[in-house]
């Protein structure tokens, strides 16, 4: 290669560099970032949080960029014990955000480190909230809250101690949740972070609670059982009682009907008889007859045994029924 061909290829590479230049004096700041410009490591003038087109020194100076949207956090679930002494495990998440973006680069650096920040303040402060308040403060949202009861559990009768009554509360849930965000909001400021929510995701009751607990609720539906069954019974015993007086009306109505009707018959074929036995002495004379013989039908059989006086009519009767006796024939 001439001396010229070297001169040319120089030339190019210069343009090279010289283009690479001052490609690396520009960088580009999106809408959901801020970039903080350091020189030898340290930052040098104000976070730039507008988005566009912005000049640095080559070589010399570094871009870090830094996320300005909301960005989460979620703890890992804890045991703790409440002001009662009931262990709960309580899962907390966080919203927060970089507001102070060189306090936060000169601090922290990174969202890793932040991470681990949040997790010792947001942390720390769930367990002294939780461990001042009585565990229906923590799962209570807020006393003003009505609940929901059964419409057969209005009436309670006294002895079935708080089945569907919430106990009182003074604070709540929310209000816990509003004291873990304000004392951790101001030492998380200290670090250029602004923490705009705190929420218990969910409170689960230790294993060694849970059997207590289930204990309790199956006794409390007992008791509600015991009295719909009680109740039931007393409702069944008070038909059966209007059952049975309602049988007893009803059949004594009938008997007493039945004796009327079978009394008027009784009275209307006397009267029908006595018409017609009465038109004659032999028409009385034969009634008498057929009266008696319905007596004797009656009281006679082959079991009994009768006294009669000589002037009873029965007895007059069967003498005059008897046989008269026979007379021998005469001898020849």
């Amino acid at each position: 290669m001439n001396k010229q061909g070297c001169l040319v290829l120089f030339s190019i590479a210069l343009a090279l560099a010289a283009l690479r230049l001052v490609f690396a004096c520009f960088f580009a700041v999106y809408q959901t970032e801020q970039v903080i410009i350091t020189q030898f490591g340290k930052p040098v003038g104000e976070p730039i949080t507008e988005p566009g087109l912005h000049l640095k020194l080559p070589l010399i100076q570094e871009v870090n960029r830094i996320d300005k949207r909301f960005l989460e956090w979620d703890g890992q679930p804890v045991a703790i014990p409440t002001r009662d002494k009931t262990y709960i495990h309580v899962d907390t998440f966080a919203r927060w955000r970089i507001n102070d973006a060189k306090t936060f680069f000169v601090r922290l650096r990174d969202e890793r480190s932040a991470q681990s920040r949040l997790d010792d303040i947001l942390g720390s402060e769930t367990r002294n909230a939780v461990a001042k308040h009585d565990l229906i403060e923590i799962v209570r949202t807020d006393k003003d809250r009505k609940p929901l009861r059964d419409e057969n559990l209005k009436n309670v009768p006294t002895g079935l101690g708080t089945i569907g009554v919430l106990p009182p509360i003074q604070y709540g849930r929310l209000k816990i949740e509003e004291e873990i965000k304000s004392k951790a909001a101001g030492k998380l400021a200290e670090f250029g972070i602004d923490l705009l929510d705190v929420r218990l995701k969910r409170v689960n009751y230790n294993p060694d609670v849970l059997d207590r607990i289930y204990q309790r609720m199956i006794s409390e539906r007992q008791q509600i059982a015991s009295r719909f069954r009680s109740e039931g019974e007393g409702e069944a015993a008070r038909i059966a009682g209007q059952k049975e007086r309602d049988l007893n009306e009803i059949q004594s109505t009938a008997y007493r009907k039945v004796q009327q009707i079978r009394g008027e018959a009784d009275a209307k074929a006397t009267e029908i008889y006595a018409q017609a036995y009465t038109q004659n002495a032999q028409a009385a004379e034969f009634y008498s007859f057929l009266k008696t013989m319905e007596t004797y039908r009656k009281v006679l059989n082959k079991d009994a045994t009768l006294v009669f006086s000589t002037d009873s009519d029965l007895f007059g009767l069967l003498k005059r029924a008897s046989p008269k006796p026979q007379t021998a024939p005469p001898s020849r």
